[in-house]
């Protein structure tokens, strides 16, 4: 399943990444990309990814990064 990822720039924490799991009814209706588009902050760069890209251990996850200019698969409207 894929997740959608984007830099939550309105946090005090710079390298605070949002995670948007859709859900099996959402995706009846809409691909990812329109999810994304619908529910990424307006403005905001995100990254359709795979289950497998989001670290598992929570137990360093606020300290995962990304770097802006991976965040190229569109950006929140």
């Amino acid at each position: 399943m894929s997740k959608i990822i984007y830099k939550n720039q309105s946090s005090n924490i710079q390298s605070d990444i949002s995670i948007i799991t859709p859900t099996p009814e959402a995706l009846q209706t809409m691909t990812v990309d329109e999810i994304a588009k619908k529910d990424v902050p307006t403005g905001f760069a995100y990254k359709i990814v795979d289950d497998d890209f989001i670290p598992t251990d929570r137990t360093f996850r606020n300290a995962w990064t990304i770097n802006n200019n991976e965040l190229t698969d569109g950006v929140g409207d």
